[in-house]
């Protein structure tokens, strides 16, 4: 079932969200309407808080990416197959240089700027079976992780943006709350009681 997506300025994109068990209710099912939601809005990630869930929970898919000519081979290669789903995830180290990349966010329509982000990350996570896993993760695999990652703990992209960006983007941002926007997907705006 698609899903509408949480537009910026609602508080549950601010919140830290919480570690879920094997056990939470409908998990197989929230999963799928996730990936549904996520590529009926022609995204590459998705986190929980996004469809107004607070739970440690993203999904990820880079194959959008594998065709990218700014990328190498090696890279674009990776990309076609990084599908996964992240449950619990917690990085443990940081990485390599600072890179920029321009990033947008699905929660934030029609506004894309430049953000730096380290380049590796090891993270450990369970999969949607709920194992364990530990992996290391570089390039644009680690900064989709990285984007989503950051929204289970609260943050979003233009939190990473200078001031005088931020200042920029403020009417802007103003608009997406209040529902001022044609989005071409379900949306929930926290200025507005209804989803477009």
């Amino acid at each position: 079932m698609i899903l509408p997506i949480v537009a910026y300025g609602d508080t549950v994109l601010k919140k830290k969200a919480a570690p879920i068990s094997k056990q939470h209710s409908n998990l197989k099912e929230l999963i799928s309407d996730m990936w549904e939601t996520m590529y009926a809005a022609h995204g590459v990630g998705l986190a929980a808080p996004q469809i107004g869930e607070s739970i440690r929970l993203f999904v990820v898919d880079g194959s959008p990416f594998a065709n990218d000519k700014s990328i190498d081979n090696i890279e674009q290669r990776e990309l076609k197959n990084f599908k996964k789903v992240f449950i619990n995830p917690e990085i443990v180290s940081y990485s390599g240089p600072q890179e920029a990349f321009n990033e947008g966010c699905l929660s934030i329509p029609d506004i894309r700027e430049e953000v730096n982000r380290l380049a590796t990350i090891e993270i450990e996570y369970y999969n949607e079976d709920f194992e364990r896993v530990n992996a290391e993760y570089s390039g644009i695999a680690s900064r989709i992780i990285q984007h989503e990652y950051d929204h289970i703990e609260g943050i979003l992209f233009t939190d990473k943006l200078g001031p005088l960006k931020k200042k920029l983007l403020k009417t802007k941002l103003l608009q997406i709350s209040k529902g001022k926007i044609n989005p071409d997907y379900a949306m929930r705006f926290p200025n507005k009681n209804n989803v477009r």
